[in-house]
């Protein structure tokens, strides 16, 4: 009897591109699902805690300043104008706070060769960028009904506003997730440094408004193009001449470039710290 030909050994790419093709995927979705549910799943509300956060700050701020102040700087709305410069502020600041700690999230499943750092860093920022940007276009659409606001919105500055909220939290919170790991006592001395980070971010007021030294200095602050490329969405007449896309986005890609380096060259000692 003819003995079979053995068959033919599949070559490296056939592999490659096989059943381990969508793996990254899988372990991806799999962490935002885990994220979801120890996040939002076990605290009464889930979700609504989402936008009711937001809306509450909003709302003492909005209540605080039109005591002091008859109108806002800009408009006459005091709550559209600090939701305008809250918002992409609020996702900068969730998305920093919430991927600088995904290595401990997920540190009891990074032992597993099917989950790297990788994966738990994109699981942390999807679903808190999407929780973001939704929660965002919730509350601002509700205020613009509320109000009757007639001004067409310009998607085009708001658009450009979240995705460099989005690109400066991730890189910070990359940074953060190395030194935060390296050094657990910088979790403490970070949250000391950027304390007057929500003073000096534009969020209730005009960089327009401050004096030339102040302007000269706060420039230097990404969030505060940020909040004035946001406001420039909502208000026709508002034209944020200093905003600079350019310097924030090199900003946030150097940042993000030192931390994906450092955390491939420490992330294991991270993990056995």
């Amino acid at each position: 009897m003819a003995s079979q030909p053995a068959p033919a050994p599949q070559s490296p790419a056939a592999t490659q591109y096989g059943p381990h093709r969508f793996a990254t995927l899988r372990t991806t979705l799999a962490l935002i699902l885990r994220e979801m549910s120890t996040s939002y799943g076990r605290t009464p509300g889930g979700y609504a805690w989402a936008i009711l956060e937001p809306l509450g700050a909003i709302m003492v701020l909005s209540l605080g300043f039109s005591l002091v102040v008859r109108t806002p700087p800009l408009g006459t709305s005091f709550i559209l104008f600090y939701a305008s410069g809250y918002m992409p502020f609020d996702l900068y600041q969730v998305l920093a706070r919430k991927v600088s700690k995904a290595i401990n999230f997920s540190k009891p499943l990074l032992h597993y060769p099917a989950v790297t750092w990788v994966d738990a860093v994109l699981a942390r920022f999807i679903l808190n960028a999407l929780t973001g940007i939704t929660v965002t276009a919730l509350l601002l659409t509700g205020i613009l009904a509320v109000l009757d606001h007639r001004s067409a919105v310009d998607l085009t500055p708001v658009i450009e506003a979240m995705a460099l909220a989005m690109l400066l939290g991730l890189a910070v919170g990359v940074m953060n997730c190395v030194l935060t790991g390296l050094f657990p006592v910088w979790d403490i001395a970070w949250s000391i440094i950027t304390r007057p980070l929500f003073i000096a971010s534009g969020v209730f007021f005009l960089y327009d408004n401050m004096p030339p030294l102040a302007q000269q200095i706060l420039w230097y602050n990404p969030l505060l193009h940020i909040t004035g490329l946001m406001r420039e969405g909502f208000y026709a007449t508002y034209n944020a001449s200093y905003v600079n896309h350019v310097y924030v986005m090199g900003v946030s890609l150097a940042i993000l470039t030192l931390g994906l380096i450092l955390m491939g060259r420490f992330h294991r000692t991270i993990l056995n710290s």
